[in-house]
């Protein structure tokens, strides 16, 4: 059945009601409820059965409760890492060789390693930067302006350029649901792979951090910015001063996730099941982590299962976005969004520029929500319909909506990426806007060409 117009009008009012409710899970049900009420012939009470008889229904299928289940348990991971004292023994121990990069450069650089380090969780990179680097910044003069600039940058962008967390398993899951929808076809985990270099946004951020840090690129109101009068006191924090607590766990993660697709895959990393990879993988990890800070008496038997289930009640939350992120998807494919958007626009707008115009879309919409996580939800059903739809390289197309969404949550004020840097870095939320804005901008625009160039080549 033809829907038309009636099939934009659904991811629209997804996204205004999220503009209105700065409410992501809200938005999505009821743009679910929406689409599923057009589906069942505008009776409500058919549609709200619906809505509950299709959540059962995901959760029925592998991979939607593997992915899920990923999703609650990197939470545990990051309450264990918190509660163990291993990212106080990993601070304390960066604080203690901070000593021998005592000059601004190294103070700034020392935030910028965190935040490619700790690829976890972003608001545990902003945190754990600004907490580390904040004294050595201010004893050298770089304002907590930058600081913040450099925590906020070195979050989000790597986060998405190296997906092993839980940004990884909503990602995967939007293009997996593509990919059993029929919308389009190939490998999750290949083309979620594939779409890295063409994440230009993260790619040129971070680049253009390590410019500022080694050449005081200091455009717009960072120039104005003052440092902060350094008070000599020494910060102490629990634990003994080591790294391997909090760095053991994330190599075992990490080595775990190829390790699945090569045995997956049966000895081919590229066709491996990148649900089952990931979920072992946090298993294996979890597995690790209860061996090592039990035999090591960082955490009792208890300690840490109580520690388990609070991390698990943490993602409550991430888990229904997922979850109604991956809903939705499945509602706007029944709708053809993709394919009305794919007519409306043909011979109108040229396949050259549709990447472009899905990353400023992606980038408007997650300004006005503050959330990239929504922005990815939304935008990335509509987008992978769209380039199959139009013959444009899939990869290319998940890049432009990772980017938009970041680029837009980077720039936005409402982001709780933005405020958690200001408050990490210690300094006020409205002047970490002003003087972050001026480098979004520029690197969004830098993106933008990316884009361009890229459809050109890539059509």
């Amino acid at each position: 059945m033809e829907y038309g117009i009636i099939s934009i009008v659904i991811p629209l009012l997804t996204i205004f009601l999220a503009i209105i409710t700065k409410d992501v899970i809200v938005s999505l049900m009821g743009g679910i409820f929406a689409g599923l009420l057009v589906l069942n012939g505008y009776n409500p009470l058919t549609a709200f059965v619906a809505l509950f008889d299709g959540i059962i229904k995901l959760l029925s299928e592998g991979w939607i409760a593997k992915t899920l289940l990923f999703s609650l348990m990197i939470g545990a991971v990051i309450k264990l890492l918190t509660i163990s004292g291993a990212v106080n023994r990993f601070v304390n121990w960066l604080s203690n060789k901070a000593e021998k990069i005592d000059s601004p450069k190294g103070a700034m650089l020392l935030a910028y390693v965190i935040g490619v380090v700790i690829f976890i969780e972003s608001s545990i990179t902003s945190l754990v930067a600004g907490t580390v680097a904040k004294p050595l910044c201010d004893k050298n003069g770089v304002s907590r302006e930058k600081l913040a600039y450099i925590c906020d940058s070195t979050s989000a962008p790597i986060c998405s350029l190296i997906p092993l967390n839980a940004w990884g398993a909503l990602l995967l899951g939007l293009i997996i649901t593509a990919i059993d929808g029929n919308v389009i076809k190939g490998d999750g985990v290949s083309l979620l792979v594939a779409s890295i270099p063409y994440n230009f946004y993260s790619i040129i951020t971070l680049v253009i951090v390590l410019f500022v840090i080694f050449f005081k690129f200091d455009i717009g109101p960072m120039r104005h910015s003052k440092p902060h009068p350094y008070n000599a006191t020494h910060l102490e924090h629990e634990g003994k001063a080591t790294p391997w607590a909090m760095i053991l766990p994330l190599v075992v993660m990490v080595a775990a996730v190829p390790t699945g697709l090569y045995l997956t895959g049966k000895g081919d990393i590229f066709k491996g099941s990148g649900s089952t990879s990931v979920y072992y993988a946090i298993i294996v990890t979890l597995l690790f982590m209860y061996v090592y800070y039990v035999s090591t008496k960082m955490l009792s038997h208890k300690e840490y299962f109580k520690g388990f289930f609070e991390g698990l009640g943490d993602m409550i939350p991430v888990m229904l976005i997922l979850m109604f992120a991956i809903f939705i998807g499945k509602v706007i494919g029944d709708l053809g969004t993709a394919k009305y958007l794919a007519h409306l626009l043909s011979g109108n707008i040229s396949p050259v520029l549709m990447p472009l115009l899905i990353f400023v879309v992606a980038s408007i919409t997650a300004f006005s929500t503050g959330t990239s996580w929504g922005t990815f939800s939304i935008m990335m059903p509509i987008g992978l319909a769209l380039g199959a739809s139009m013959d444009l390289d899939i990869p290319l197309v998940i890049a432009a909506v990772i980017s938009g969404g970041i680029f837009g949550d980077h720039a936005s004020p409402i982001s709780d990426t933005t405020i958690i840097s200001s408050m990490a870095a210690g300094c006020d939320h409205v002047e970490h806007v002003r003087t972050q804005l001026p480098y979004a901008l520029f690197a969004g625009v830098l993106a933008g060409v990316g884009f361009l160039v890229a459809g050109y080549f890539t059509v």
